[in-house]
């Protein structure tokens, strides 16, 4: 055995938290034969990927899909062995509702988060209406030296095309993918090219039309999103049996309390999580957060007292509802619907049996959909009811955003998640804050941290980051403190 593989064996490495980020940061570790021990507090691991049987019918009640930017997570789903079973969107797109003084309408095209190629367009014109296209029209003859950098998304939408375009176009998208207004998106980390685009073609609608044209000239782009038949859990389940292969120790109801440097590395107090009195002091080499931020803080306070200040954690809920609906079989709109905000108490609502074949196939000749609650300025309106009013609430919300009768639509089973939403990593100021954490922790030997408050939220954001963060803390580990690769660029 070689003097590397000898001190990783003799090396252990406390992951403490089993989300999506702790799991692909135990595997890393793991692979190279370290030593891994890998605390959760919950019942099960998964974090945002979570699962639930609705009568019988087993379904995605968190992350249903990943974007396919960087092929981060097709990667990760390649060397798990399951390839063979990502999926695509069903053809059909979404829908936008609650247009001031207008019926609901299919999302517009050509567009990037929202802002259109043409506002004369005709799906475009039917959201703006004809007053907000003459304004969007007019950034084409402002004249080229009033065009600088802007940070924030909307008002670089606003101060070109327009109110309507900023709030009936981008905002329902920038909420629905970021659960954030526009006003708060860093332009340049949203939409990269935009800003230089704008500088080249003169006008905002310019700009979009030249990215798509960028897109088109590569070939027909792939899906922006896939998943996997059978439901999102099934890569929990393939990193978890990798990691027993590989010898890691993974213990669920088990809350870290406290984490403290102990000579030359770390220990770590776990409790059962149902009763802190008593716990187990374990020792390690190295201790990687996977935690939620405000845990994570928690646990550091007093190892990085200078962490700053912590970033928006809303809770959103999703309510995913198994309906007899045979008014939804036609997919009256499309694979799901994003709302304008202020216009419906939901933030949006997923057709799954639209949208994904397998979840149809499950069903049968039932229906499934999501309906979520809460964005990073309003907390879910569903947190203060009990499980069955929420149920009642998704339903109304359900049959408002699909355009059918309440009476058509019956209820045969309900689950309800609640989340902490992390800040986008697309929020100004967002990348600054954390890479700022980040230099705070990573001049701590042997400690690391991953997860959606460093990396965004998204797997697509999380594994990348997940694997350069472990990578990381292995090499000094390993190594002694020295350069490693970048990290990912698409932060």
């Amino acid at each position: 055995m070689s003097d590397l593989a000898e001190r990783a064996a003799a090396s252990h490495v406390i992951v403490i938290g089993a989300g999506i980020g702790g799991l692909v940061a135990a595997r890393s570790f793991a692979k190279v034969g370290i030593r891994v021990t890998l605390v959760e507090a919950a019942e099960r691991p998964g974090g945002a990927i979570r699962r639930a049987e609705l009568d019988g019918v087993t379904v995605d009640t968190g992350a249903e899909s990943y974007a396919t930017r960087g092929g981060h997570v097709r990667g990760l789903l390649d060397e798990l062995g399951l390839t063979d079973d990502i999926v695509t969107p069903q053809p059909g797109g979404a829908w936008l509702a609650g247009i001031p003084g207008a019926d609901a309408a299919p999302l517009p095209a050509r567009t990037i988060l929202g802002i259109p190629e043409n506002p004369f367009a005709e799906d475009v014109r039917r959201i703006i209406g004809w007053r907000g296209a003459w304004r969007a029209y007019v950034d084409r003859l402002r004249p080229p030296l009033t065009i600088g950098h802007e940070e924030s998304l909307g008002r670089l939408v606003d101060s070109r095309m327009g109110a309507r375009v900023r709030d009936r176009l981008v905002a329902p998208v920038t909420a629905g993918v970021y659960s954030a207004h526009p006003d708060d998106i860093d332009t340049d980390a949203a939409a990269p090219g935009l800003n230089a685009a704008l500088t080249r073609a003169g006008s905002l609608s310019g700009a979009v039309g030249q990215l798509l044209a960028a897109r088109d000239e590569k070939g027909a782009p792939g899906a922006a999103v896939e998943g996997i038949a059978g439901g999102m859990s099934r890569l929990v389940d393939a990193l978890i049996d990798e990691l027993g292969v590989l010898g890691t120790e993974v213990r669920t109801f088990a809350t870290a309390l406290r984490v403290q440097p102990e000579g030359a590395g770390w220990s770590v107090d776990v409790a059962a999580s149902d009763d802190d009195a008593e716990f187990e002091t374990i020792e390690a080499d190295a201790v990687v957060l996977a935690t939620d931020e405000l845990f994570a803080r928690a646990l550091l306070e007093e190892i990085v007292p200078d962490l700053g200040q912590p970033g928006p954690s809303p809770e959103i809920e999703i309510v995913t509802l198994l309906l007899e609906a045979s008014a939804l079989d036609d997919a009256p709109r499309g694979s799901g619907v994003l709302t304008v905000p202020g216009s419906h108490v939901a933030k949006a609502l997923t057709h799954s049996t639209a949208k994904w074949a397998w979840v149809r196939e499950a069903a049968g000749d039932r229906h499934l959909v999501r309906v979520s609650f809460g964005s990073q300025d309003e907390p879910a309106v569903t947190a203060q009811f009990d499980d069955a009013d929420a149920a009642d609430l998704a339903l109304h919300e359900a049959a408002a955003l699909l355009g059918v009768p309440e009476s058509s639509l019956t209820l045969l089973a309900a689950h309800r998640e609640r989340f902490t939403q992390s800040q986008p990593a697309s929020a100004i100021g967002a990348a600054q804050a954390r890479e700022r954490v980040r230099a705070a922790i990573a001049a701590v030997p042997g400690l690391g941290a991953v997860g959606a408050w460093l990396a965004g939220t998204g797997l697509a954001q999380v594994i990348p980051d997940a694997e350069a963060e472990a990578e990381r803390v292995r090499h000094d580990l390993l190594w002694g403190s020295g350069p490693v690769h970048p990290r990912f660029p698409d932060r």
